[in-house]
């Protein structure tokens, strides 16, 4: 199950509460570019709309720009591929809740490329501010190890 494509900031600006597995529709010269490693999910959610799944704002380049359809919209509106029950749940809780359906990685399931989908709730900024805290003092904590008690290096 390689991984194509991930969705750093999602875990950063959002909590990620529930994961759900989707695939996606796709053209055979996206398939190929997706394959490639070419895939950007920065400011790509998702949305159900007539009990279908959407995943909205992903660019996909043409692998060969030179083959492709002269009215190709990198980044237009896809199917995602979801089971009805799945769809029913995340129109309750998107809903109710006021949660975002955003895509978190991208990935390879056998012939076929699937979609991690993650429920999240927005972080405050204050919450961002702790997680880089705590970031900065485990890289410190982990610097005094290697070169010693001191923390510093000696000169």
């Amino acid at each position: 199950m390689p991984v194509l494509t991930v969705n750093r900031k999602a875990a950063f600006d959002y909590e990620i509460l529930e994961t759900f597995e989707a695939g996606i529709e796709l053209l055979g010269f996206e398939v190929k570019s997706v394959r490639a490693g070419r895939m950007s999910l920065i400011g790509a959610f998702a949305i159900i709309r007539k009990n279908e799944g959407f995943l909205i704002n992903a660019v996909i380049p043409p692998y060969q720009a030179t083959n492709t359809p002269p009215n190709y919209d990198p980044s237009r509106s896809r199917r995602l591929l979801l089971h009805a029950g799945e769809i029913k749940k995340l129109v309750g809780l998107t809903a109710e809740r006021h949660l975002t359906l955003l895509p978190l990685r991208v990935y390879t399931k056998g012939p076929r490329i699937k979609v991690e989908l993650g429920l999240a709730r927005r972080k405050k900024k204050y919450d961002k501010r702790g997680l880089i805290r705590e970031r900065e003092d485990q890289r410190s904590i982990a610097r005094a190890m290697r070169h010693g008690e001191g923390g510093d290096r000696p000169r």
